[in-house]
């Protein structure tokens, strides 16, 4: 009788699984990578419009990150207290401020304060998403709710982007920070609709920094965050001379589009075996993320070793985000650690943008997907040795707090 209790209790719970929030916290991990994205695809008109060079107005993603990184830790500490909704419309009010100043503003030095002020903005909402996710659902389903709520990263970067990229194209590159800071109106109502105010850390205990990255496994994690990410921006950043050395600089929309379609069927793949599977399904992403540098080594043979190493890599990268913060909070014990991870993410960003800007002036293009291969052999290792804390066979009991 207590057997047939427990099962009807899962199903119900299964049934109740909450889409309408998860989404949303989808759609703000949307907004914060098109945030961050928006200058990429519109280079060429914001330089124009401003009088500035292409490389100059290149910083205004630059600054995004940095901001990200630098506050997500001590602003994330100063919030603590605060309920998780109210944290994550704090950073979308941050992104209507920017985003509203930035349609109708065209002084560089007022865009890159709205850039700054959109990336903290977006350090608050990285450093919430997952935990926030995990916590509003049954613990054996945490991993797919984590899974839906980072989703947004790649579906940002492999359909958000170009949409964002014609709308600059077609209305003007102001008109899509407008559309950006319309929809973060939106999303603040679909918020208080759909999600509940969870408290914050203090009601669980608040974890110092410290004492998260003293934590068993941790710090492999980190080390594991930083090189996949490093070597996935070395080769994101600069997919378009990788693309015009293949000999096919024309079909970049459609060298995304292939890298977007493997990015979502990752995405897929892991939401559905995350729980069960998170070691194998995260030693695969990286050695397929490896592979695909490996074979990006040869892009100047022929377009289709492009598209096929593309493809590779966008399923390598997919569910990437879900993987390590899944790993982080099981680590950890506390969603506490989603800070730091945003910290190293967009540190990494900006390092392999920097990097791979080094090795395309000094090297030329061909170094690249090398380098990038180089960078993940170690990574691999770490996966390997780190199964007995970091990457462990998980087993499904403990609840993320």
């Amino acid at each position: 009788m207590s057997s047939a209790t427990n099962e009807e209790t899962r199903v119900r719970e299964k049934a109740r699984l909450p889409l309408a929030g998860l989404l949303a916290l989808f759609t703000a991990g949307f907004l914060g990578i098109i945030n961050e994205t928006i200058p990429a695809g519109l280079l060429p008109e914001m330089s124009g419009s401003l009088g500035l060079s292409e490389s100059v107005v290149g910083q205004t993603v630059t600054v995004y990150a940095l901001a990200t990184a630098l506050t997500a830790i001590p602003l994330n500490a100063a919030m603590k207290n605060l309920g998780r909704r109210t944290v994550l419309v704090s950073a979308l009010v941050a992104f209507i401020l920017a985003n509203t100043v930035a349609t109708f503003v065209s002084s560089f030095e007022v865009l890159l304060v709205t850039r700054f002020v959109a990336g903290v903005g977006a350090g608050l909402i990285w450093s919430n998403l997952g935990g926030y996710a995990a916590r509003i659902v049954p613990a054996e389903f945490q991993g797919k709710a984590v899974a839906i709520a980072m989703a947004g990263t790649p579906v940002a970067l492999s359909l958000g982007l170009p949409a964002g990229t014609f709308l600059g194209d077609a209305a003007g590159w102001q008109a899509t920070f407008g559309v950006v800071a319309v929809v973060s109106v939106a999303l603040i109502i679909w918020v208080f609709a759909s999600l509940p105010n969870l408290p914050g850390q203090a009601a669980g205990g608040h974890v110092p920094v410290a004492t998260i990255l003293r934590a068993p496994g941790v710090r492999a994690i980190l080390w594991v965050v930083a090189g996949f990410m490093v070597a996935h921006n070395i080769l994101y950043t600069y997919i378009g001379p990788l693309t015009v050395a293949s000999g096919v600089g024309s079909q970049i929309e459609w060298v995304l589009l292939v890298f977007g379609v493997a990015a979502l069927l990752s995405i897929w793949a892991t939401g559905t075996y995350v729980d069960p599977h998170h070691r194998r399904l995260i030693v695969m992403s990286t050695v397929v993320l490896g592979a695909s540098a490996l074979v990006l080594g040869f892009v100047q043979w022929n377009p289709v070793v492009l598209y096929l190493g593309v493809a590779a890599w966008g399923f390598g990268f997919g569910g990437s985000a879900t993987l390590f913060v899944t790993a982080g909070m099981r680590a950890a014990g506390t969603d506490g650690i989603q800070s730091v991870l945003v910290t190293v993410f967009n540190l990494s960003i900006a390092a392999g943008g920097v990097f791979g800007g080094l090795l395309l002036g000094g090297l030329g293009v061909s170094s690249i997907p090398w380098v990038a291969l180089a960078i993940v052999i170690p990574t691999t290792l770490t996966i390997s040795a780190g199964r007995r804390h970091a990457f462990p066979h998980w087993p499904q009991h403990d609840r993320i707090r």
